[in-house]
């Protein structure tokens, strides 16, 4: 990436690259897209293709839309080198934050999605992702009669996904909780027809829905982490006991919020302590 940008835009000066992460690799939470994207955006702007965005008091700033669709594609270039054929989604989720909706390669960012609480836990199995897909591509090939329907089915969930995702913030009814949960499993499901569950895929799932909370997988699966949708009545006595035993068995677990900023650009002066310190080791 670094020679294709110094070569198209002009020569890169002398730079020490730094990376410091939370995100586990290997582990289907996007590791490599957001390296992808960090390095694309810092290498565009120390040879001059887009702006510095950040201006004097700021703290943070983000870049233009142009700017941003020129990160994301150099992002896209990353990601093809470490995942052979990837779908792009990971890298524009990664610039342009939030939630977007894939289909048929094209990529179209949601407008209005709610902020909903979700439990990821690491399975700390590795996978490769080129393997997983290869794998899925060559069911396909195999059983198209079978695996098509099954594929057909998983767009029409991702449909009606969207659609209640749309509704959520306008009305913010308890009702939709249940729907999303009944999407969770059958997605699943159908995860495990098209071979890319894992018996600690499983096991994770049977061990939240002891508590009443259903999961499901997410990236490519194989392993890596799933997601746990933790509903607003989801009391924080049941999301602990969760937790303790999804790490008795061996995982990692986080609780966070679907939805985040994309790419930015941050002061010295913004970055966390933890930050600040992970970059001072390096």
């Amino acid at each position: 990436m670094c020679l294709a940008i110094s070569a198209k835009y002009g020569d890169i000066p002398s730079v020490d690259i730094l990376v410091w992460s939370e995100l586990p690799t290997g582990a289907g939470l996007g590791s490599s897209a957001a390296y992808a994207v960090c390095l694309a955006a810092a290498l565009l702007m120390v040879c001059g293709a887009i702006s510095c965005p950040l201006q004097e008091g700021e703290s943070t700033a983000r870049w233009t839309e142009e700017e941003l669709t020129l990160i994301n594609s150099w992002a896209f270039q990353g990601e093809r080198v470490i995942h052979g054929n990837p779908s792009g989604v990971d890298n524009a989720v990664g610039t342009w934050g939030g939630a977007l909706r894939y289909q048929a390669g094209k990529i179209t960012p949601l407008k209005r999605v709610p902020t909903l609480r979700i439990l990821l836990t690491n399975t700390k199995v590795p996978r490769s992702t080129k393997v997983l897909v290869a794998g899925v591509k060559e069911k396909i090939v195999k059983f198209p009669a079978i695996m098509n329907p099954v594929l057909d089915s998983i767009n029409a969930i991702s449909q009606e996904c969207q659609s209640v995702l749309e509704e959520m913030p306008a009305n913010p009814s308890p009702e939709y909780y249940p729907v999303l949960e009944e999407f969770f499993d059958i997605n699943q499901h159908h995860l495990n027809v098209l071979g890319v569950g894992h018996p600690s895929l499983d096991r994770l799932c049977q061990v939240t829905a002891s508590h009443g909370l259903h999961s499901k997988l997410t990236g490519a699966g194989g392993g890596g982490c799933a997601i746990t949708l933790l509903p607003p009545d989801t009391s924080a006595l049941a999301v602990e006991a969760a937790k303790q035993d999804l790490c008795a068995c061996g995982f990692e677990c986080w609780e966070t919020k679907i939805g985040a900023p994309g790419v930015t650009l941050h002061s010295l002066s913004s970055l966390k302590a933890q930050v600040l310190h992970g970059l001072s080791q390096s």
